[in-house]
């Protein structure tokens, strides 16, 4: 499960595009629909548990996230038994067959009023190491530097870590003020320290990462209208910050999330991300044939698919004709729709990359 609340965090998709300094071409040129898709993959073996990079440099992984340590003082006591970030959300280890993951407990401001929420603590932009950045973004030049995840300016599903999802939705109806103002006090933090990430990194930063879970998988999560009441217009601040820094943005939205890319377009979203294929309508080429002249993808393999639960041929089958469909005319970044859980086989995570690899030509 994606940790989104934690800000900044290392981007969590696996773009298959070789870096932006190779003569084939990169991946901002394929978001600007320029030219096709130029893949790399290759499979790995005898990496450490943890060693992050060496994975993405295997499998030519394009992204590298800029983000800055939180240096400041403990905003919230530790707890038996749970993990305490520092906006103070409360995680408890779940493990399965597969492995395990990060659940979300207690919502702590699950019945918070407004006076709670004012004084809830909130990290101090200051509090962060942006001396690191340069050297960061230098180390890394030939990649596309990202700056924020999917969590900047995400509302409904990171709010639900702290008040739960129902409350949250109940809230937006209600036009709840304790609700509303939690939103506008962690967006100031969130828009304060990306902009001084981008100062920072003095023109290096390529790309601004933004989300907002939108869908489920049946259709919308909140009606059109409620979201252009209470969303939209705080979204067009993360996207109008972009924008000012002449950064493409790109949106996170996990469901069926395109009942609103109209609305992303006009408020400047370049690139739409995650793309759950079993969904209602985001089918690759409804998506493809809809939006392909306004919009730019990245996802589309998904993690319940093929990759999780069908064979190695199954996934190359499935990775080709999704690049058949979305191919034509550039502008898609072939990435699986979340992050690749415990139990997808590695075999068919290497089949992906490979097939990315054999099919990913013009």
């Amino acid at each position: 499960m994606r940790d989104c609340d934690q800000f900044p965090t290392e981007g969590e998709q696996l773009p298959l595009f070789r870096g932006r300094g190779t003569p084939e071409g990169s991946y901002l040129e394929l978001l600007r629909l320029k030219r096709p898709a130029d893949f790399c993959g290759t499979a790995y073996f005898g990496l450490q548990r943890d060693d992050d990079e060496k994975l993405r440099l295997t499998l030519g992984v394009d992204f590298r996230t800029i983000d800055v340590p939180y240096v400041g003082a403990k905003l919230f006591e530790d707890m038996p038994g749970r993990h305490v970030d520092i906006m103070g959300v409360h995680r408890v280890w779940i493990e399965h067959a597969y492995g395990g993951y990060w659940d979300y407990v207690d919502f702590p401001l699950k019945d918070a009023m407004l006076e709670e929420i004012e004084n809830w603590p909130m990290p101090d932009p200051d509090d962060f190491d942006y001396s690191i950045l340069v050297t960061r973004c230098q180390e890394w030049e030939q990649y596309c530097l990202v700056v924020g995840n999917a969590g900047l300016g995400d509302f409904i599903n990171s709010t639900g870590f702290l008040r739960s999802m129902e409350q949250v939705l109940v809230d937006l109806i209600m036009d709840e003020p304790a609700c509303l103002a939690y939103f506008d006090k962690k967006l100031a933090f969130q828009l304060e320290v990306t902009e001084r990430i981008i100062d920072t990194a003095d023109g290096r930063i390529d790309l601004l990462w933004m989300g907002e879970d939108l869908g489920t998988q049946r259709g919308p999560m909140i009606s059109k209208d409620l979201y252009r009441k209470h969303l939209r217009p705080r979204h067009q601040q993360v996207i109008d910050l972009g924008k000012a820094y002449d950064l493409p943005v790109v949106i996170h939205s996990c469901g069926s999330s395109s009942w609103a890319y109209d609305d992303l377009v006009e408020m400047g979203i370049d690139v739409v991300d995650t793309l759950q294929p079993e969904v209602k309508d985001m089918a690759p080429a409804y998506l493809k044939a809809t939006y392909g002249d306004r919009l730019a993808f990245h996802g589309c393999i998904s993690t319940a698919g093929a990759v999780a639960y069908g064979t190695e041929q199954e996934t190359i089958d499935n990775v080709r004709e999704t690049l058949e469909i979305m191919k034509p005319g550039g502008g898609y970044a072939l990435s699986p729709t979340h992050q690749l859980q415990d139990n997808s086989p590695t075999e068919n995570v290497i089949a992906m990359y490979e097939a990315a690899n054999m099919y990913g030509w013009y």
